[in-house]
């Protein structure tokens, strides 16, 4: 699972580690689930944020690592 958190200062970053304070949400490793959860802004409502468009790059990337 990929954790992406909203810190309380209001910074939205992937959580790998899984230990930063914060609002997380999680999306599975699988390619279809990194873009389903970015094409239909799942992330975005589950932080109540905006995900910035590099870290929607990176989750992609990391959702096509793992097939």
């Amino acid at each position: 699972m990929i954790r992406v958190v909203r810190t309380p200062e209001g910074e939205v970053a992937l959580d790998l580690g899984g230990k930063v304070q914060g609002r997380g949400a999680y999306v599975c490793r699988k390619v279809a689930c990194t873009e389903n959860a970015i094409k239909r802004r799942l992330l975005d409502k589950a932080l109540k944020k905006n995900l910035p468009a590099e870290l929607a790059r990176n989750i992609a990337a990391l959702g096509q690592e793992h097939g």
